[in-house]
């Protein structure tokens, strides 16, 4: 009759169960994996996949049986990272559709608002519309790859079984929100400073020539001014959205 003992199972389960809990904590906060359209079971079944896959590239763990007294920590530190990881990853989506809030506050579109489900707020019609295009960009360049890399990159930087506040303070997340407002604003400047001057030299046509309503003349120049803008910009947006998505990974690469 095989038997098997404790130690051989957890040493079987714990390489996987680990990197499964890191992963699964990804997929529910990272941009299109934690989306409603994808079914929870289809995470589950995913994460658990590329964990397993993982084995070959992942470093030596240290097994952490399940009924350790350090089980709970580690638990805690695997949903943390993870976490961390897709905030990072999202923080990419947030710089574009602030940068996407800004112009459309200039062109004057900002009062048509939607309701975006995956935020639970509103967001206007230019934000929204760079933010479905920096998703097909986060597809397109290989985002989701790079999420993955990073992953698997962070059992090396974070190894299982350390302590989950020493890996938060080491990964200074708090930075990232200056990140949001430089690359939004890099984003965002060329169009601003375009729309900026129109209404400036609306702003002297208006004095010169007080029987011309401003007010009836300048949202469609200023509508067509920001959409001709957009059209020419947005073939450039992958410079930005590349560098973001280089920096949010290399917080755990090492």
């Amino acid at each position: 009759m095989i038997t098997f003992t404790e130690a051989q199972i957890m040493a079987w389960v714990s390489p996987v169960f680990w990197p499964f809990l890191r992963i699964l904590a990804v997929f529910s906060s990272a941009p299109i994996f934690s989306s409603r359209s994808v079914p929870v079971r289809t995470r589950v079944a995913l994460a658990f996949l590329i964990a397993f896959c993982a084995q070959a590239a992942l470093p030596e763990q240290p097994v952490v049986a399940l009924t350790d007294p350090r089980a709970f920590e580690t638990v805690v530190q695997q949903v943390l990272i993870g976490l961390a990881i897709g905030l990072a990853v999202r923080i990419v989506f947030a710089a574009v559709e602030l940068a996407g809030e800004l112009i459309g506050l200039q062109m004057g579109l900002n009062f048509a608002g939607f309701f975006d489900p995956s935020t639970g707020s509103q967001s206007s019609t230019v934000g929204r519309f760079f933010g479905n295009t920096t998703m097909l960009l986060f597809v397109v360049m290989g985002g989701h790859l790079m999420l993955l890399q990073a992953v698997v990159s962070s059992f090396g930087t974070f190894p299982v079984g350390g302590g989950a506040l020493d890996a938060v303070n080491t990964m200074r997340l708090h930075e990232l929100g200056s990140v949001v407002f430089r690359y939004g604003l890099w984003i965002a400047l060329p169009l601003i400073g375009m729309l900026l001057f129109i209404n400036t030299v609306l702003g002297f046509v208006s004095r010169i020539a007080p029987q011309m309503n401003a007010f009836a003349i300048g949202f469609p120049i200023t509508l067509s001014a920001g959409l001709i803008g957009i059209a020419f910009t947005l073939p450039m947006l992958d410079t930005p959205v590349a560098a973001l998505l280089r920096l949010a990974t290399a917080l755990f690469t090492g």
